[in-house]
């Protein structure tokens, strides 16, 4: 039995189209507040951008309103802050453990809505009415992987509002910041927004633009290029206090890895498949775009590839029984069949693997062997289950005794993304998902990235043993012009080697690089934190997802990620932002059934209170040591901190004095050194 490789990729090479958020009174109706202004600031570090973006609302519909603020997060951010002017007063929502509420004012999202908001939406109720002709300002911050190819860099905040309004805005703000170890070769403002000032110190760079009394009908898209001799390691490290940490793993690092390939730029042969859906769903843009993509790749593969095309609807199609050489020959066939696709019928996802996974029984792991999937809906007939269908898939992969990378591209707002998600990262993969006119762009400019591996099922090791919770885990393939972040902790301070080994061209492959971990607190590399954070929750839900959601593993794993977004502020599929003036009890936010085995948080009490309050947990296991507990006040700032013994199972109590502390929402964790656990509490004077 050969060797199979796991790999995910953690969608880096998603989409990367910002926009602006939206106050929504009714949403079948279409009735939103007037959008007066929008400002955006956005900070880069390597190709790490946090954005904070900022929409200024007018209440002008006639009576008070309640308000809930849709924001179109894009594939593959997270949110990390939310905040609202009303009254005259800032407020600042606190991470919930639970599920965003997706409702809107009005019920279901008309279709201008739902094709402005995208696939992954932000909804946040306003807590209290807008009133009649006041304003509203909502603050959204997040953080995102900025999508990189051979040294280019885009940013890309869809400002174009006309879905939503078509009238004139007080004025539309960007305010890009720049730094990068790696030179700037040039930096520029690509769409047509009026440009106030652009500045490229070489290791740093500034656009600014800025419009007034306009429609905003353009988006914002910045291009850098970074030097692309200056290839390697760079990396960023801060030392931060336990006292200030949830957790004792120490500090963290983060490093963008670009290999100088050299004699290893060979360009591999590949067998390739190409699994496009043909269904009736696929009729009109969709189908059209996925022939150009279809036509591209044939076009551009490489002397001595293999390769062949499966379509399916209801039935299942194939260009030849079998892989073929790529010759000017073949690929002329190929060409003439993909003119000929049409779509109708319905979705036969299983019936498509299994006449296209069976090919690979000829190949070997001296090849790349790659399965590109374009679906843009559910499988309707065949298997349709999801874990039996994944079985299916990864059954047939497995009996081929041969490593298969499998890319899966979801279509459009109907697509299991889970399905895909753990189809691809089960099968050495990745998913991406995209909106229908993103097709033809986003498949051709994947398959140039992949079209040279530089290092494939790469691992990494370190000089240190003082190194944890390195993610994502496994690392992704890395291809020429692309490059591998990873992101973790570190207890012990210095300078360090790391080595990234793997294959290519069926070679052993190694690179050695140095870097120096800080042993302090940098103010510069604060985003540190939260880009660990997002890394290891993005690692942690592909084992959620491929779990039964009702066994102990998932439920234990689904409260690590709950309590992990609390400490680092970063949201998940599991958390959402919650009104601060709203407590939730720990008996809601910590139920029985979700606390992992071991422990267990009962009610504080009194909650509200004043002037103290009474924690209480229960040990369940023979543990004996010191559990921290830490009191953070609605900022996340810490500003309490103690100590007590654990001697063995039992009711473990400890009581919060607050008398020298203001009203307001506090939160509390328990650190046991296995486990954290969290809630919040009211204190009212």
């Amino acid at each position: 039995m050969k060797k199979i490789f796991t790999l995910f990729y953690f969608l880096l090479l998603i989409s990367n189209a910002n926009s602006n958020g939206v106050g929504v009174v009714n949403a079948s109706l279409g009735t939103y507040l007037k959008l007066t202004g929008t400002k955006i600031e956005t900070s880069v570090q390597l190709q790490i951008s946090i954005t904070k973006t900022s929409q200024l609302f007018l209440n002008n519909l006639g009576s008070d309103k309640t308000v809930a603020y849709a924001f179109p997060l894009p594939e593959g951010a997270s949110g990390i802050g939310l905040k609202w002017k009303l009254n005259g007063d800032w407020h600042t929502a606190q991470i919930s453990p639970t599920p965003q509420d997706t409702s809107l004012p009005g019920g279901t999202m008309n279709t201008n809505l739902r094709n402005y908001l995208g696939a992954k939406p932000m909804f946040f109720t306003i807590p209290d009415q807008v009133k009649r002709d006041s304003t509203l300002i909502v603050e959204m911050t997040y953080v995102q992987f900025l999508k990189y190819d051979f040294g280019s860099v885009f940013y890309n905040y869809r400002n174009d509002y006309r879905l939503i309004q078509n009238q004139t805005v007080e004025y539309q703000e960007l305010l890009f910041n720049l730094a990068s170890p790696r030179t700037i070769d040039s930096i520029r403002l690509v769409s047509s927004n009026p440009l106030i000032q652009i500045v490229n110190n070489g290791n740093s760079a500034t656009v600014i633009s800025n419009q007034y009394s306009a429609v905003p009908s353009v988006d914002f898209i910045i291009k850098y290029s970074l030097n692309l001799s200056e290839l390697g390691l760079y990396s960023y490290s801060t030392m931060i206090p336990d006292t200030l940490l949830p957790d004792t793993l120490g500090g963290f690092f983060m490093f963008i890895a670009e290999p100088n390939s050299g004699a290893t730029a060979d360009i591999i042969k590949k067998v390739f498949t190409l699994v496009l859906d043909r269904s009736g769903s696929m009729s009109g843009t969709k189908i059209i775009q996925a022939k150009n993509a279809a036509s591209f790749i044939v076009n551009n593969l490489n002397a001595g590839d293999k390769f062949n095309i499966i379509d399916f609807e209801t039935y299942v199609y194939q260009f030849r029984n079998r892989h073929v050489l790529y010759t000017p020959q073949s690929r002329d066939s190929a060409l003439q069949y993909v003119s000929n696709i049409s779509a109708s019928g319905s979705t036969n996802i299983s019936g498509a693997f299994s006449n296209a996974v069976p090919q690979f029984n000829a190949a070997n792991d001296s090849t790349a062997n790659i399965i590109i999937f374009l679906t843009d809906g559910m499988p309707t007939v065949g298997i349709t289950e999801r874990t039996a269908l994944l079985n299916h898939v990864h059954n047939l992969i497995t009996s081929t005794e041969t490593e298969i990378f499998l890319y899966s591209f979801g279509i459009g707002t109907d697509v299991d993304q889970q399905l895909l998600t753990l189809m691809s990262s089960q099968n050495n993969g990745y998913a991406e998902f995209l909106l229908n006119d993103e097709l033809e762009s986003r498949i051709t400019n994947f398959y140039l990235r992949i079209k040279n591996p530089v290092l494939l099922s790469p691992t990494i090791t370190f000089s240190s043993p003082f190194i944890n919770n390195i993610y994502p885990d496994p690392l992704p393939n890395l291809y020429i012009g692309q490059q591998m972040i990873v992101a973790g902790r570190y207890t012990q301070t210095g300078p360090l080697t790391v080595t990234l080994s793997g294959r290519a061209f069926n070679q052993p492959v190694s690179y050695q690089y140095n870097f120096n971990r800080n042993d302090s607190a940098d103010s510069r590399y604060q985003f540190l934190t939260k880009v660990w954070a997002k890394q290891k929750i993005e690692n942690m839900l592909i084992q959620y997802y491929s779990l039964n959601p009702a066994s102990p593993e998932a439920i234990a794993l689904k409260q690590q990620i709950i309590e992990l977004s609390i400490a680092y502020g970063v949201i998940s599929p599991f958390t959402s932002f919650g009104n601060p003036n709203a407590i939730t009890g720990p008996e809601e936010a910590v139920t029985e059934n979700s606390i992992p085995e071991g422990y267990k948080l009962l009610s504080n009490y009194p909650n509200p209170f004043n002037p103290q309050t009474t924690i209480k947990f229960i040990v369940e296991k023979n543990y004996s040591g010191i559990a921290l507990i830490k009191i953070y006040n609605s900022a996340g700032i810490l500003v309490d901190i103690a100590e007590l013994f654990i001697n063995g199972k039992g009711i473990y109590e400890f009581v919060w004095k607050a008398e020298n502390f203001t009203s307001g929402v506090y939160f509390y964790s328990v650190n046991f050194g296995d486990r954290i656990l969290f809630s919040k509490m009211l204190l009212l004077k």
